[in-house]
């Protein structure tokens, strides 16, 4: 029988208990029987601020051993620089429309239904039957370019700018944008395509050479081109929103295209545009409520002021300019309801009234 030798100690691995960072954070809700890792606009967490925030990873937070991944010739993750505006807290920002997965697919499915339940009551009741010649040329030619710079702003301003933002709250924001844009554009195609069989002599290529050689139309398609080429994702989002959207998409949607199409004998197309119109409502209160934040910010609103004023007084004389050249379009269709004064008096009047909620200066050039 053989005898073990006691004196021989085997060798194992002691544990080590530290005190780890991730364990050690004291969270908002750490001593709550309702766990949470952050801090709710409200009292209590909203299903989208469960689904929304800190989805996005930040090295100010949680990520304490710095980013994970990066790209070849730049720093990691989402950086700082990306945009000239500074903020105390990215992560404070809440999106007043609450957008995550569902309500996007939700909201933009019961317009899609909207759209395609009018279009087809409209086939039904022969709706497209007391269009003049001169009206239908307008929405084949002018409807149809407006499409083009839609898609143009979707995919290549709006896109681009959802993957550069720092917290997850902003991106979704942005990306729910796009998917305004590019749907919207997609309605006008559906509905050029429509009109095509079903109005006699409706021409569904018109747009095309309308938006690539007309003359009045080459100064808003260098602009939303000059949009696209915009670095800086603040910059794309506020030149966009706040300047083109109000100087250009609500003047010709709002106050042109919503304005003169029931005297002109079509009651269906203020039911597609007027889908863009919402889509853009809540855009900009998404919009404003970022701008505000920045611009309330303690330590840095008086400089992102400076750099949304220089925003405001860099995009404004080009707007304008594109603008007045569309002025011709108002005289086309058959029954002029509306000047084209009058619906620049509007489009500026809005957007004065947006600048002052930013307490920002109005631009010289705007009525220059």
């Amino acid at each position: 029988m053989a005898i073990q030798d006691k004196s021989k100690q085997r060798s194992f691995p002691q544990p080590e208990f530290t005190d780890a960072e991730a364990g050690a954070v004291e969270f908002p809700s750490s001593q709550s029987r309702s766990f949470n890792y952050f801090a709710p606009k409200k009292k209590r967490a909203t299903v989208y601020e469960d689904v929304t925030v800190d989805v996005q990873p930040d090295t100010d937070r949680y990520l304490s051993q710095g980013w994970i991944y990066a790209f070849r010739d730049g720093p990691g993750g989402y950086p700082l620089d990306w945009t000239n505006l500074k903020s105390s807290d990215w992560h404070a920002f809440r999106d007043p429309n609450e957008e995550w997965e569902q309500t996007i697919y939700r909201n933009n499915s019961n317009v899609v239904r909207q759209v395609q339940n009018n279009l087809a009551n409209a086939k039904t009741a022969n709706a497209y039957a007391g269009w003049s010649r001169g009206w239908t040329r307008f929405v084949e030619q002018h409807l149809g370019a407006w499409m083009h710079a839609e898609n143009g702003l979707g995919m290549h301003v709006f896109v681009a700018a959802q993957r550069s933002g720092p917290t997850n709250m902003i991106n979704t924001a942005i990306a729910v944008n796009s998917a305004h844009k590019l749907r919207f554009a997609q309605d006008l195609a559906l509905y050029n395509l429509d009109l095509s069989e079903s109005v006699d002599g409706f021409d569904g290529t018109a747009h095309r050479d309308v938006w690539q050689s007309e003359p009045i139309w080459q100064p808003t398609r260098e602009l939303v081109e000059n949009l696209t080429a915009i670095e800086d994702w603040g910059e794309a989002l506020f030149a966009t929103n706040i300047v083109f959207e109000s100087l250009i998409g609500v003047l010709f949607r709002s106050h042109l295209v919503m304005q003169i199409a029931a005297r002109n004998g079509d009651y269906v197309t203020p039911t597609i545009v007027g889908t863009g119109e919402n889509d853009y409502e809540r855009d900009l209160k998404y919009t404003r409520e970022l701008c505000t934040h920045l611009t309330g910010d303690t330590a840095h609103g008086p400089a992102n002021r400076e750099v949304l004023q220089r925003w405001a007084d860099k995009w404004t004389p080009m707007c304008r300019d594109a603008a007045h050249e569309l002025q011709p379009i108002w005289s086309q269709p058959q029954e002029k309801v509306i000047t084209f004064r009058d619906s620049w008096d509007k489009a500026v009047h809005g957007f004065r009234s947006i600048l002052a909620t930013f307490d920002l200066d109005e631009p010289k050039e705007l009525t220059g």
